[in-house]
C-alpha cells in the first residue's frame, strides 16, 4: 500500500527529515521498495548521511537541539512535502500534489510534538533526558519507517496513534506550562517583585 509509504514518511521527516531520506535511499538501493532513483543517488544519500550526522549531534545538546528545531520549523514539513511528491509521483494512485500536503502535513503534526516536547524537557538541569529523548525519537524514525517499507497497513495505523498522541501530549505540556507561570508569577507577588 503506497499510502502506508507516503504517511510513514511524512511523519517520520519531521522528526528527522535527513535519515528519512537516507533510509529511502537504502531500502531503493537494497531492493526493499520502489524508491525513486532520484533518492538512490550516491549524492543525495550522501548528503543525507552527513546532515543526518548532524543532527544527530546537535539534537542530542540542550538548547542547541531548540534552535535546530527552529531552523527545522521549516526545513523538516518542506523537505516532508517534496519526499511526499517525489513518493507519489511513482505511485499510480495518489497524486503529486496530494502526497505533497498529506507528507507535509504530517511532517509538521510530528515536528511540532518534538519541538514542543524538546523545550519542556530541556528546562532539566541534566543532559541525560535530553540524549534519551533524542535517541528515543531516533529509534521512532528508523521504526516507523521500516514498518512503511514492510507493512505499510501497519505503518499508517501506528503513524494515526503517533499524531494523536503527539497532540494530546502538546496540549498537556501547554496546560503545565500555563501552571507553571501562574506559580512563577505568584511567587513573584509573595516575594514583592513587580509583575
Amino acid at each position: 500500500m503506497d499510502l502506508g509509504l507516503l504517511a510513514g514518511t511524512g511523519w517520520a521527516a519531521g522528526l528527522n527529515i535527513y535519515a528519512v531520506g537516507l533510509i529511502l535511499g537504502i531500502a531503493g538501493r537494497l531492493g526493499w521498495t520502489n524508491i525513486p532513483e532520484v533518492l538512490q543517488r550516491t549524492d543525495v544519500m550522501v548528503v543525507a548521511g552527513i546532515l543526518f550526522g548532524v543532527e544527530f549531534v546537535a539534537d542530542k545538546i540542550p538548547y542547541v537541539d531548540n534552535i535546530w528545531d527552529g531552523i527545522h520549523t521549516v526545513v523538516r514539513p518542506l523537505g516532508a512535502a517534496a519526499l511526499g511528491a517525489v513518493l507519489a509521483g511513482e505511485f499510480a494512485d495518489i497524486g503529486t500534489a496530494l502526497g505533497a500536503i498529506v507528507a507535509g502535513t504530517l511532517a509538521l503534526s510530528s515536528h511540532s510534538a518534538k519541538a514542543t516536547t524538546r523545550a519542556a524537557v530541556n528546562t532539566s538541569p541534566e543532559p541525560g533526558s535530553n540524549i534519551g529523548l533524542s535517541v528515543l525519537e531516533d529509534g521512532l524514525v528508523g521504526g516507523v519507517m521500516l514498518l512503511a517499507i514492510e507493512f505499510p497497513i501497519i505503518a499508517i495505523a501506528v503513524v494515526a496513534l503517533l499524531v494523536v498522541f503527539g497532540m494530546w501530549l502538546m496540549i498537556k505540556l501547554w496546560k503545565a506550562f500555563g501552571r507553571l507561570r501562574k506559580k512563577w508569577k505568584a511567587a513573584g507577588r509573595w516575594l514583592g517583585a513587580p509583575e
